[in-house]
């Protein structure tokens, strides 16, 4: 029989940052997740740290205050997976007037107290590098700051933190059954072979996203719940649209955006799409008509057209948002919900509804402030000036960081090193584990992916499978081959035979 402090159920961001921030605080924490850490809703974002520019028209000001002062905590937490990026906002005449967008873009400046990203500007997108890209009816925009990250790993970077702060994080391991008992929770665990165990925990957090209503379900089957939304968002990856490192944001005549955002060097991410969702959440694919949205929407701007033929990958999720009984999907609130079961001397179940990936550090600071009560004992707040794994000793501006790695290891070959130290940061040391030269690096897979890499995925972030490797921990699967995957695939399978 395990026992702990703290049952946190579901590895996706919210989950991972909760088991993070309590296991700083000094509380025993067993994290469990049924599939792979930023398996589904946190792997499929936009992509952005950001306050949300449109939400201001929604009157969300709460809200987009809140995750505009996140976006510099964050950024200084994690500045090899999170980078200042410049978001360019085309004037369209028939949408927005521009006293409007400036109005708005004044508020964004402010609302959050910036410190580090630069201010708004007026951008001439007759001029290099916008000249061209955009059809020629745009001549004028705006540009403001907001971040992006590289959102599976960050939550992979949440959950190592709370191994290396003593959590025990379980994949692969579903919670089938939820019960109190006596003063605390008996949970029932099923791991992948089917075996299960239980847990005796003192406080249960239901982080499980899409599956939050299925989790409060085995803990009270009878019970009135809050209702969740499941709103889908879908996104598409096609060959490199335009130079520079800015990305675009497009005004749709439905009152949705769209972004154009640089990927993976030689790439641009194009989405997402608000669609009310109902079907299976396990397996989730964009529909053929929201890669014609997507396209069409990008194609108002673009100067080449953007076709489905172009859309090199796609990726589908479901946000489970709190249903506020908002019209349409897009205006359904982003703020997150807690709904606290338990007083006195009665166990708790924390359940969580909706919020944003810009704001899973405060939600989970929020969340373990709902528990205070149960754990008088746990340590205060500690999160806001704490890097992540890979981000201690890194300033802002990582370029000094890639040269000096350059300097140390000269072996590297440069577009290889650029991805390590986007990846792994000052954790880079210790991915190579002593390695002098590529070939102290094991088999290699194609395209840079050695077995040293592997090895420390599968020993450090929790990966065990092909997909983990390629799509979560790297995005490598949008290069290597069939053969190479199947490389990989048998590799992995040696490796969990020996």
């Amino acid at each position: 029989m395990h026992t702990t402090d703290l049952l946190v159920i579901g590895g996706g961001i919210n989950g991972a940052g909760i088991a993070r921030d309590a296991a700083g605080r000094g509380l025993g924490v067993l994290l469990c997740e049924k599939d792979d850490l930023a398996n589904h809703t946190s792997s499929a974002s936009t992509k952005l740290i950001h306050g949300g520019l449109r939400y201001l028209e929604q009157y969300e000001f709460r809200l987009v205050r809140e995750a505009l002062r996140e976006r510099e905590v964050l950024l200084a937490s994690a500045p090899h997976i999170i980078w200042p990026l410049r978001f360019v906002l085309p004037h369209e005449k028939s949408m927005r007037p521009a006293w409007l967008l400036r109005l708005g873009l004044f508020l964004y400046d402010h609302l959050g107290g910036r410190r580090e990203l630069p201010g708004t500007g007026r951008v001439d997108l007759t001029a290099a590098p916008y000249g061209g890209v955009l059809k020629p009816e745009f001549t004028f925009g705006f540009e403001y700051s907001d971040c992006w990250v590289d959102d599976a790993r960050l939550v992979v970077l949440n959950a190592q933190a709370a191994a290396e702060l003593g959590a025990d994080v379980r994949t692969r391991t579903a919670c089938v059954g939820l019960a109190r008992e006596g003063d605390g929770w008996l949970a029932t665990l099923k791991q992948e072979n089917g075996a299960t165990f239980q847990v005796r925990a003192r406080a249960v957090v239901n982080a499980a996203g899409p599956w939050v209503a299925d989790v409060l379900a085995l803990s009270a089957p009878t019970a009135q719940r809050h209702a969740v939304r499941l709103v889908k968002g879908s996104h598409v990856v096609v060959p490199k649209l335009f130079d520079g490192d800015h990305c675009y944001i497009f005004q749709n005549g439905d009152g949705r955006v769209v972004f154009a955002i640089p990927y993976e060097e030689t790439f641009t991410l194009v989405g997402t799409t608000d669609l009310t969702y109902e079907g299976e959440r396990n397996h989730i694919a964009i529909a053929p008509e929201e890669v014609d949205y997507i396209c069409r929407a990008a194609s108002e701007y673009f100067a080449k057209p953007l076709s489905a033929d172009d859309v090199v990958w796609s990726y589908s999720g479901v946000r489970p948002l709190y249903d506020d009984n908002a019209e349409s999907d897009s205006e359904v609130t982003r703020e997150y919900v807690f709904d606290l079961q338990g007083k006195g001397a009665e166990a708790p179940l924390l359940s969580i509804f909706g919020g944003k990936i810009t704001t899973y550090r405060r939600l989970a600071e929020q969340a373990i402030a709902k528990l205070a009560p149960w754990f008088p004992d746990a340590r205060e707040p500690w999160t806001e000036q704490a890097p992540l794994p890979g981000g201690e000793g890194l300033a802002i501006d990582m370029g000094v960081f890639y040269e000096e790695q350059r300097a140390a290891r000269p072996w590297i070959p440069p577009a290889l090193l650029r991805r390590w130290v986007r990846l792994y940061g000052s954790c880079l040391g210790k991915m190579l584990g002593g390695a002098a030269r590529l070939d102290d690096l094991g088999v290699h897979f194609g395209e840079g992916l050695y077995e040293r890499e592997v090895s420390y995925l599968i020993e450090t972030e929790f990966a065990r499978s092909a997909e983990d490797v390629l799509w979560r921990r790297t995005k490598l699967g949008l290069r290597l081959d069939s053969q190479a995957v199947q490389h990989l695939e048998h590799w992995l399978r040696q490796r969990q035979a020996a």
